[in-house]
């Protein structure tokens, strides 16, 4: 086993461990329960932890968890006028939602 990455919370370690387990990448979470004891040892040994079951597949995680890092955000136009980053389907000034060909 090799130890990928310390994941900053719980819930990001269990997302990257199910999308590299996906990807046919054997990995575990370790340090999940470690939570309660945040303020009695340092944050380096108690955030979660991310280990490849196979040492030969760290390369493609590595690369999985950069092009992760990258993932390219939608932008699209509302009907009100408004410009709509990142992955919102509804308009934040008017409420609309977005229609198929809004895409910018």
């Amino acid at each position: 086993m090799l130890r990928l990455v310390t994941a900053p919370n719980i819930v990001q370690a269990k997302i990257w461990c199910d999308l590299l387990c996906e990807a046919g990448l054997p990995a575990t979470v370790l340090r999940e329960h470690f939570a309660s004891v945040h303020g009695l040892m340092p944050p380096s040994e108690c955030n979660p932890e991310i280990w490849l079951e196979y040492e030969e597949h760290e390369i493609a995680a590595r690369k999985l968890l950069e092009d992760l890092d990258h993932l390219p955000q939608r932008k699209w136009q509302c009907r009100c006028g408004e410009t709509v980053e990142g992955g919102f389907e509804q308009c934040w000034n008017c409420g609309g939602f977005m229609q198929l060909g809004q895409a910018l």
